[in-house]
C-alpha cells in the first residue's frame, strides 16, 4: 500500500494538492484541495468506512493537514533553491510492502522536487538521505526533528500495515484475483510501429515483449508502462518498428504477454490480417482508437503523482516473475 502525494503551483486545471491511496497499484482512496475530503473508490473499500466511520474522518483530516505541510515545503524549497517560473511541484510516495507469507513489512518514504528525486528516509537508521546536494540542508533539519521522525516511523511501520491488512480482509476476492487481458495488435498509420496492447489484466505483475524465432527481441522495440484502468485492472503495450522487420521474417515475430501466477503465456503472432488500424476501416476503428487515446490522456494526468517509483515498481514486477 502506498500514498502518492502531489503539491503543485502554476499547473492549469489541476488541484494544488492531490493525494491518492493505492493497494497493489489499484486506487482505493483519493482527496484533493478542492473537495477537501477523503473519498473511497470501490464498493468493498466503502464498506470498510461504513463499518468504521472514524476512518473517513481520520483520512479527511490527514488530507487537510498534509496539504498545509506540503504547501509550506514547496514554497520554502522554491525560495531556498532560487527556482524561477510559475510551476513548482513537490511529490511524495510513502507506504509499505507486506509479505503475507513471512509477515515481513518493508516501509518507505521518498520525496521529489520538480520531477527529480530529492530526499528519502532510511528506516533502519531513521535518518534522511539527501538524494542531491540541494537536499542536504533539508536532511539536517528533518534529522533534528526527532518527534516527527518517531511519528513517521509509527505511521509507516504500524498504521499503514494495519490499514493494508484490514483492506485485504475486505477485498481479498478483488485483490487476490487473476484476470486475463484482451490482447490486440494496433497501428496508427502504415509507417507507424505495430503496438501490441494488453488491457483488462490483474494483477499488475506482468511482462510484455516481442520475440523473433522464439527468442526475446529488442531491436526497434519500445516498452510501455503498466497503467491503471478505471475498473481496477491494468493495461500495457510494447511497440515494434516495422522498419526492422523484413517481409520474409513477419511469421517469425510474436508478442508475448506474461502474467504472474499463470503457467502459460499469451502469444499473439505478427499478422497483417489481425492488425487493427484506423486508416483502412475508419468507420469501425476511429472510435476505439480515439477512445484509447482519450483514456491514455487521462491516465497521463493521473500519473503525475507517481513519478518517483515507476522504475522501482517495474523492476519489482520483473523480480516477482523471475522468482
Amino acid at each position: 500500500m502506498k500514498y502518492a502525494v502531489t503539491e503543485s503551483s502554476g499547473v492549469p486545471d489541476f488541484p494544488e494538492f492531490v493525494a491518492v491511496a493505492l493497494v497493489d497499484e489499484v486506487q482505493v482512496g483519493y482527496c484533493d484541495s478542492n473537495i477537501r475530503r477523503a473519498e473511497f473508490k470501490l464498493d468493498w473499500v466503502k464498506k470498510i468506512v461504513d463499518d468504521d466511520p472514524h476512518l473517513l474522518e481520520w483520512h479527511t483530516q490527514e488530507c487537510i493537514t498534509h496539504h498545509y505541510f506540503f504547501k509550506d515545503l514547496r514554497e520554502s524549497l522554491k525560495q531556498r533553491l532560487n527556482k524561477t517560473g510559475d510551476i513548482s511541484i513537490v511529490q511524495q510516495m510513502g507506504g509499505c510492502e507486506w509479505d503475507d507469507e513471512t509477515g515481513e513489512v518493508v516501509s518507505f518514504s521518498q520525496y521529489s522536487y520538480d520531477g527529480e528525486d530529492f530526499i528519502a528516509l532510511d528506516l533502519k537508521t531513521m535518518t534522511w538521505i539527501a538524494l542531491k546536494p540541494e537536499a542536504v540542508l533539508t536532511k539536517h533539519k528533518w534529522d533534528s526533528e526527532r518527534a516527527r521522525l518517531n511519528f513517521i516511523k509509527i505511521y509507516l511501520t504500524e498504521q499503514i500495515p494495519e490499514w493494508l491488512k484490514k483492506i485485504l480482509d475486505y477485498g481479498k476476492s478483488f485483490l487476490l484475483r487473476t484476470d486475463l487481458p484482451e490482447v490486440s495488435l494496433l497501428q496508427k498509420s502504415p509507417s507507424s510501429p505495430v503496438t501490441c496492447h494488453a488491457t483488462g489484466f490483474y494483477p499488475n505483475a506482468a511482462m510484455m515483449f516481442w520475440r523473433k524465432g522464439g527468442e526475446e527481441h529488442h531491436e526497434g522495440v519500445t516498452l510501455g508502462e503498466i497503467l491503471p484502468n478505471n475498473d481496477g485492472s491494468f493495461q500495457t503495450s510494447v511497440d515494434l518498428k516495422l522498419s526492422s522487420v523484413t517481409p520474409e521474417d513477419w511469421s517469425r515475430y510474436d508478442c508475448v504477454f506474461r502474467l504472474s501466477g499463470l503457467k502459460d503465456d499469451i502469444v499473439t503472432k505478427l499478422d497483417k490480417a489481425v492488425i487493427r488500424t484506423n486508416w483502412e476501416k475508419p468507420t469501425d476503428m476511429t472510435t476505439p482508437i480515439s477512445a484509447a487515446v482519450a483514456v491514455l490522456a487521462l491516465l497521463l494526468i493521473a500519473a503525475t503523482g507517481f513519478i518517483i517509483y515507476k522504475r522501482m515498481q517495474a523492476e519489482r514486477a520483473r523480480q516477482r516473475l523471475a522468482h
